[in-house]
């Protein structure tokens, strides 16, 4: 059904006939008719009762109920128009975007503290969790961007925002506290400190381990680095960590030794599914992170 039609069926009747409405529409008096006449074809009705001329226009009764519906269906059709001019000048919608609890309140804080000033209409929701349950909820349809560590290929497509090489955090009577490197299979008889499963940077830490020959021993787990580094200064054991976080959470008691391995890194990530429809609240955060935090 064509709500043009609809839309001159209703000026003909507001109009009283098809003469004063051409008039309105710009619309020559036989196409006005054309249009009118292709309306009633396509419902298989008769809307206008048609009579001599000089005689007030009359609706039949499927007319009226044209009528009532077609201004409804022009609202409608204004209210969509209006809500998504809305949205697209950013005047309102949605943003729901999870953050990886590693790195980001670091590096997203300033861009989140940024967006808010410019776009405070928009309803943003934050959601704080592991780079399991990020890439979980994307596919999901559930958050419609995320930080953290991730592949970016067929699945998702994004930005790489930092790129960090790996340290040892030890305590600082530990008896490797004082190299200047660290190779990874050093750490074979040392306790560690890793991240919950959840976390990508766990199975990272694992793979690495096990690719270098072992496994790690004596895990005791943590969700926060700051809580993670404070069990390394009380001697519990050794956190293998990027140098930004590391440096961001130092405490007195631990030192960091770069690694050697230059194949272990941590890269953060701003990424979504590939080939998803992003809404334009999510595509004016992904313009703010180019700007602020840029891209590798």
């Amino acid at each position: 059904m064509d709500l043009r039609a609809i839309k001159y069926f209703i000026e003909v009747v507001d109009a009283g006939g098809f003469a004063k409405a051409s008039e309105k529409v710009h619309l020559t008096q036989p196409a006005l008719s054309k249009a009118v006449r292709q309306l009633e074809e396509s419902l298989d009705l008769q809307l206008i009762e048609r009579g001599k001329r000089g005689v007030s226009l009359r609706l039949s009764p499927a007319g009226e109920v044209v009528y009532r519906h077609g201004l409804a269906l022009l609202a409608a059709r204004d209210d969509m128009l209006g809500e998504l001019d809305a949205m697209r000048s950013l005047k309102s919608g949605r943003l729901k975007f999870g953050l990886a609890p590693l790195g980001s309140a670091e590096l997203f804080a300033p861009v989140i503290a940024r967006f808010r000033s410019l776009y405070p209409k928009i309803d943003m929701q934050l959601l704080v969790r592991g780079g399991i349950e990020q890439t979980t909820a994307l596919r999901k349809g559930e958050i419609e961007l995320a930080t953290g560590i991730t592949a970016l290929g067929s699945e998702f497509e994004g930005l790489r925002i930092r790129r960090d090489p790996m340290v040892v955090v030890l305590p600082r009577q530990h008896f490797l506290a004082h190299r200047r490197e660290l190779a990874l299979h050093e750490l074979a008889d040392t306790a560690h400190i890793l991240f919950e499963p959840e976390y990508a940077l766990h199975q990272l830490v694992v793979d690495a381990c096990e690719q270098s020959g072992f496994t790690p021993m004596d895990v005791t787990r943590v969700s926060h680095p700051d809580f993670g580094i404070a069990l390394v200064a009380a001697g519990t054991g050794a956190m293998v960590l990027p140098s930004y976080i590391a440096e961001r959470h130092a405490v007195a008691g631990v030192v960091s030794v770069p690694l050697k391995e230059t194949d272990l890194h941590w890269e953060l990530s701003l990424f979504w599914r590939r080939g998803q429809p992003l809404s334009f609240a999510a595509e004016a955060m992904i313009a703010l992170v180019k700007e602020r935090l840029g891209g590798l």
